[in-house]
């Protein structure tokens, strides 16, 4: 059937001459035709993520038009403005995926606002509710090599789509005809009737408000005199960032040249990801050589953001997305203490992967933490609750360890501008006070402990990645492990049981050990990896390290 799928595409005349030339070249490669046509990318809470090239399993304009169908026909259901605010990042074909979801949506009546320049993605989740939006689409890969390109989809809140959403989208696409089941009207002709309209400046304008009214001391960087080296690379984040942090006083900023401007091929960073070093390399090289402050850069859709401190002998060191998290928590909450800009009965909320010591720093100045399951759209989710109730100004935080923070709720992703933007203040207002980012931090572990938080990863390509995933995840339900490297597990939690989590679906196992270590066992929902997340606590560093090498090394078997 899959080969019937391949000579459709083949002998199509709608398929353009680089996706036919694609086609004709895998003629003879049986595997080839297999891993393109056998399978569909899935449309999931997470919207569509594959490599670039022809196929069902491929993204392409096909693929991007198809799944515009589904979400036009569940925004036709909805009501409302009939609009939909559309972004896009750096990475290959993203204006060209923008300008065919635009297309489509307009030939079903739908209103678009698109960005006429790539925004990030918490750009278009302020565009979505900024305009009242049914829906938000973002056209993005986040930090994966260049040869991806990807869709996620948001709701009216500027959240991404619920589960709820999602299944109607993906059953409309299920019923449309991949080549010629979406309806289609010319960019030129959306234009032209008024169905398609760009992003004003006003809205722009608004973001950078709504950012910057989230300053702990206000003014304060105006006279610390921070000196930073920043990367976007090659990225969305030049633009948003440079403006915030000018606007807030910070004008001394070092743009790592080979990734300051757009470049979907991301040639000096091939896995554009600010959690690694190799991203972040160029940027450190820099930093050393002008004798910045702070080095600081954000993935190409601008929605997390990683740097590296500068340590008392000079040289740089990468601080976790958990240590981040905590270097945040705890400068907002003593910030606004002491300003008296705490709200009473403050919330912030972190993923359940996320560091326990973030709850000590909470309980530390009287902050609830709420935990929520991995996905930023859940802790959206919590400040859509307080919304609700009017007491969304009750939210001062949110983080997942994966480098993605918000302070606020004007946008409800994550969002690296904000981020970028309190990394700064925080790291100017230590060195006003003759302190760093790294004093505070080993502060934080003198006072509670020396915890250790790290993310190993197994991966799953190939056609039946997933199914090899499920099978590992399915042994560990029925041979439950009793320990690791002779650490008695001493409770589990399955988060596929709701009703004993109280919380929502998800395939998570958490195992707890007799010596308070803590693994997390989770398939990633956007990629073809199994992650097992450590958390340890030693006396020191090197002896949390050991530990967590030890539990790593018992878990490798399970994974082959």
């Amino acid at each position: 059937m899959y080969k019937d799928e391949y000579q459709r595409w083949l002998d199509s005349d709608l398929i353009d001459f680089d996706l036919h030339a694609e086609l004709a070249s895998i003629q003879d490669d049986e595997e080839a035709i297999k891993e393109r046509f056998a399978v569909a990318l899935k449309f999931g809470t997470a919207g569509l993520r594959g490599v670039l090239g022809a196929g069902l399993n491929r993204m392409n304009i096909w693929v991007v038009r198809q799944a515009t169908q589904g979400v036009a026909d569940w925004v036709l259901t909805q009501g409302g403005s009939q609009t939909v605010a559309i972004s896009y990042d750096s990475r290959l074909k993203g204006w060209t995926f923008a300008k065919e979801a635009a297309c489509v949506l307009a030939a079903n009546g739908i209103h678009v606002r698109l960005y006429d320049e790539l925004m990030p993605v918490p750009a278009l989740s302020f565009a979505t509710r900024y305009y009242h939006c049914n829906a938000g689409i973002m056209i993005t890969a986040s930090h994966n090599p260049a040869k991806y390109n990807g869709y996620k989809a948001y709701g009216p809140d500027g959240c991404q789509m619920t589960d709820e959403a999602v299944s109607v989208v993906y059953d409309r696409i299920q019923k449309t005809d991949v080549l010629t089941g979406a309806k289609y009207l010319s960019f030129a002709k959306g234009v032209q009737d008024g169905l398609i309209q760009f992003v004003e400046d006003n809205c722009k304008q608004a973001l950078y408000e709504a950012i910057e009214s989230r300053q702990v001391r206000p003014g304060l960087c105006k006279q610390a005199g921070l000196k930073l080296v920043y990367s976007p690379l090659n990225g969305t984040g030049l633009v948003p960032v440079t403006h915030v942090l000018n606007d807030i006083g910070i004008s001394d900023i070092t743009i790592v040249p080979e990734q300051e401007y757009p470049n979907g091929y991301f040639t000096t960073c091939p896995y554009p990801n600010p959690e690694i070093y190799e991203a972040l390399s160029k940027g450190v090289d820099l930093a050393k050589q002008t004798g910045a402050d702070l080095m600081l850069a954000t993935d190409p859709d601008a929605d997390r953001v990683g740097i590296a401190m500068k340590c008392p002998d000079g040289s740089y060191e990468l601080v976790s997305g958990n240590e981040m998290g905590v270097l945040l928590l705890d400068y907002i909450c003593a910030g606004r203490i002491e300003k008296g800009t705490m709200p009473k009965n403050p919330v912030a909320v972190k993923s359940i992967v996320s560091t326990p010591l973030a709850d000590l720093v909470a309980q530390h100045y009287g902050v609830e933490l709420r935990h929520t399951l991995t996905g930023f759209k859940w802790i959206g989710d919590q400040i859509a609750k307080l919304e609700k109730d009017g007491q969304e100004d009750r939210f001062i935080f949110g983080f997942e360890e994966s480098y993605g923070y918000l302070a606020g709720s004007y946008v409800r992703d994550k969002d690296a501008i904000v981020g970028s933007m309190l990394i700064c203040e925080m790291a100017a207002y230590y060195r006003s006070i003759g302190s760093s980012i790294k004093q505070r931090l080993d502060e934080i572990y003198a006072e509670y402990g020396r915890y250790l938080n790290e993310v190993d990863s197994y991966e799953f390509d190939g056609l039946f990645g997933m199914d090899k995933m499920k099978s590992i995840m399915d042994g560990l339900r029925q041979n439950v492990p009793s320990e690791f490297a002779d650490r008695k597990v001493v409770s589990i939690v399955d988060y596929t049981q709701p009703e004993k989590t109280g919380l929502p679906y998800a395939n998570v196992l958490i195992y707890q050990l007799d010596n308070g270590g803590t693994i997390i066992v989770r398939p990633s929902g956007t990629e073809p990896k199994i992650k097992t997340y450590f958390t340890t606590k030693g006396k020191t560093l090197h002896e949390a390290q050991s530990e967590k090498a030890t539990l790593a090394a018992a878990l490798q078997p399970l994974f082959k």
